[in-house]
């Protein structure tokens, strides 16, 4: 069993390190606010600073919002990096920026430590549920050394390639998830005011070929009105900025990526940050004058 540092304990934070305790690890937690109270209870160690979770852990996880809280978390005030010692691996597994990323590992391998970027799809149901998609970047032998941890938070589990890589799928990932949610919402706003029962084109739409996870997921929440956040509209507007820059530094045109996030700034202008990012859903109905559920 391992000795794992655990820094970010959000809504998917708390269950990707309860996994880990339940795998019989021990777990040295560190939030920005209060370590959540059953963690403690199930074992959980509460440390002060990353720098104290990296002296007393191997294996240190980052699963904060964007790419500045990585650095602060790794390289600022008694931050991860004044706590490493030679041999240690640091595991990233936030959705940040991949160039960032490829300069973090740099600095972190100077240090004698192994670096591995390693973001996660399936939200908040999937690090309830331990079944997460996890995209890791770095080198094939650290990536076999945490393999055992990240079987406990996922299920498909993926080495993608070099440092950055992870990342970079990551952010195909948020291009595919935003351009689904808009195709879904959209399907369901021409067919809720064509006069058809909504729930049932759903129902039948899962049968055929445009069946998705995001369909049978986020399809139900737009029929139901469930927009409480599993994950929100502002981080998903992160990634997607993080595709469109990134676009912009290739030489990549993203049209629609560059829509949906039109739409999302749309949700953000009526207060919708917090809200689940299916909610995108509520954009095309104001420009549609009509709701899913009336």
């Amino acid at each position: 069993m391992a000795n794992i540092g655990f820094i970010g304990l959000g809504i998917m934070g708390t269950p990707m390190a309860k996994h880990l305790i339940d795998g019989g690890h021990t777990l040295y937690a560190q939030t920005r606010g209060k370590v959540p109270q059953a963690l403690v209870e199930a074992g959980a160690t509460v440390c002060a600073s990353g720098r104290e979770v990296a002296e007393r852990a191997e294996f240190i996880i980052l699963m904060v919002p964007d790419t500045p809280n990585v650095e602060a978390a790794l390289f600022g005030e008694n931050g991860v990096a004044a706590g490493l010692s030679a041999g240690k691996t640091v595991i990233d597994m936030s959705s940040i920026s991949p160039i960032a990323t490829k300069e973090f590992a740099r600095r972190i391998n100077e240090l004698g430590c192994e670096y591995l970027d390693a973001p996660v799809s399936g939200g908040e149901v999937g690090a309830k549920a331990g079944t997460l998609s996890i995209m890791v970047g770095g080198k094939r032998a650290s990536f076999e050394k945490a393999l055992p941890i990240f079987q406990l938070m996922g299920k498909n589990i993926t080495l993608v390639g070099k440092n950055g890589d992870g990342q970079t799928c990551k952010v195909a990932n948020q291009i595919i998830v935003a351009l689904t949610i808009e195709a879904v919402g959209e399907a369901l706003v021409f067919a809720a005011k064509a006069g058809a029962d909504p729930a049932r084109v759903r129902e039948a739409l899962m049968g055929g070929f445009a069946s998705s996870r995001i369909l049978e997921v986020h399809g139900e929440r737009m029929v139901k009105r469930q927009f409480q956040p599993g994950f929100r509209i502002g981080l998903h507007q992160k990634d997607l900025n993080l595709a469109l820059a990134s676009a912009r530094q290739i030489g990549v045109s993203l049209p629609n990526t560059a829509t949906a996030q039109e739409l999302f700034n749309a949700c953000v202008a009526h207060g919708g940050e917090t809200w689940d990012h299916s909610a995108m859903v509520r954009a095309l109905e104001k420009m549609a004058n009509f709701e899913i559920g009336q």
